[in-house]
């Protein structure tokens, strides 16, 4: 393995992280942004030519799968980790067979999968890397992030510890996986300002290595969503600006983007952002959005067509059907569709990973199904760590008012606006009027709608 091409980057969580994660959507449209060839083009035609010179070098095989890897994460094309897996596995079955050493094929196998959410599956073959060569330091960059995803927080932890180098400045490959990873644990834990801290070192060290463009897009653009989780709209700008001034074109930048000026309350603005990210990579999650931003400026018909469109993409492929469980959940939860089904797709969720998300897409499910008092539970698993998310909080203020805690609801929403009082471009409205409501009422008589 090697750390200096940084092919693993953290998970994503929190506010659109947690839908986003490290793949992408789907194959039916072709993303403008593939029109010119990348650097990682380049790579995979390279070692594409060295194979057929030379089919008997397993680290041919390893690389090329690497660049796969890597090309997934820029194009959020699903095929792309099909290929990379086919790749590593011939990769790791030469090695064997030739009595080689199979750490870096193992563990770029692993990062693969773990973005197919394949997280059991990811999480043993990094052990097993880490078990055979332990000096595979970066190794445990994925095994934290399946710890990370599977709600093993501890272990995540003592993880992501073995990577901090022992020098404040030390190896900046190490110091970056470090930084970007402990930023991540950080936020979930409610530690938002450490958590902005971390990535701004993240950046630094990122710049001190040789990443690709599209990795230190990945950082600028995850402390924009740190600062949007603080509620700083300005600063969430500016971060996904410098997003796009490394990588022109990036896809998560235009989604933030998109997000603040929505939050600004310049919805065609918003609107034009998310229908660039959309032309560059079609993730259900954007057409989500820009359904809302269409829904809030009037354009009801213009709204229908692009929540149609995000069932489409989310099961258009096996795999995408694996991957967007946890989306279609919120996503039909939100606007009261299908509601047995998200109760079950969030349940499906559960099955692979126990994070507070995951929990939070299962509460919030039952919720809208009228089931408030069974999501109790799943409720406390999302608020374990108190993370300082506004939507988490606003879940929470509506569940227990359902049940009639008033007190905890008016708190939780109070929570939830005093971070971010623009934290969603059609829940926020919903928050103000039922605290309003609370406050005005608080024997209980008044009568609140979830709906937006």
């Amino acid at each position: 393995l090697n750390p200096e091409n940084m092919l693993f980057q953290g998970s994503n969580i929190g506010g659109w992280r947690r839908f986003l994660l490290t793949t992408g959507a789907v194959a039916f449209l072709v993303p403008t942004s593939w029109a010119k060839p990348s650097p990682t083009d380049a790579t995979v035609k390279f070692f594409q030519a060295r194979i057929s010179k030379d089919p008997d070098d397993f680290t041919n095989y390893d690389r090329l799968g690497a660049a796969y890897l890597q090309k997934g994460r820029e194009s959020c094309d699903l095929t792309y980790y099909e290929l990379a897996e086919k790749s590593l596995r011939k990769a790791m079955e030469m090695a064997s067979k030739e009595k080689e050493e199979a750490v870096s094929p193992q563990l770029h196998l692993a990062a693969t999968l773990f973005a197919e959410h394949r997280f059991a599956e990811s999480l043993a073959l990094a052990q097993g890397a880490l078990a055979s060569e332990p000096r595979a330091i970066a190794g445990n960059a994925i095994l934290g992030d399946a710890y990370l995803e599977t709600g093993e927080y501890e272990r995540a932890a003592e993880a992501y510890s073995k990577l901090k180098p022992s020098e404040p400045l030390g190896e900046a490959a190490l110091d970056y996986l470090y930084e970007s990873r402990i930023g991540n644990l950080s936020l979930l834990r409610g530690e938002t300002q450490a958590a902005i801290a971390h990535m701004q070192h993240a950046i630094a060290a990122a710049r001190r290595t040789n990443v690709p463009k599209e990795n230190l897009a990945w950082v600028q653009f995850t402390l924009g969503e740190y600062y949007w989780q603080a509620g700083d709209l300005v600063q969430a700008s500016a971060a996904a600006e410098a997003a796009l001034r490394s990588c022109p074109g990036y896809y998560r930048a235009l989604a933030l983007l998109g997000q603040v000026r929505a939050a600004q309350g310049k919805y065609t603005e918003s609107a034009k952002q998310y229908e660039k990210a959309l032309a560059s990579v079609p993730l259900p999650t954007y057409a989500a959005a820009l359904g809302d931003i269409l829904r809030k400026s009037g354009d009801a018909a213009g709204a229908q067509q692009q929540y149609d469109l995000v069932e489409y993409m989310a099961r258009l492929s096996a795999l995408n059907k694996t991957v967007y469980n946890r989306e279609l959940a919120i996503f039909y939860a939100d606007h009261g569709m299908n509601l047995a089904q998200a109760v079950t797709l969030a349940r499906k969720e559960l099955e692979v990973r126990h994070d507070v998300y995951s929990w939070d897409a299962l509460a919030w499910a039952l919720h809208q199904n009228g089931q408030s008092q069974e999501a109790l539970e799943a409720l406390r698993q999302a608020l374990r760590l108190d993370t300082k998310d506004s939507l988490l909080f606003f879940h929470a203020g509506m569940i227990y008012r359902a049940i009639g805690e008033r007190a905890k609801a008016a708190d939780y929403l109070r929570r939830a606006l005093a971070i971010n009082p623009k934290f969603h471009v059609l829940y926020s409205k919903v928050a103000e009027s039922t605290l309003a409501g609370l406050e005005r009422d608080p024997g209980g008589r008044e009568q609140a709608s979830n709906a937006p």
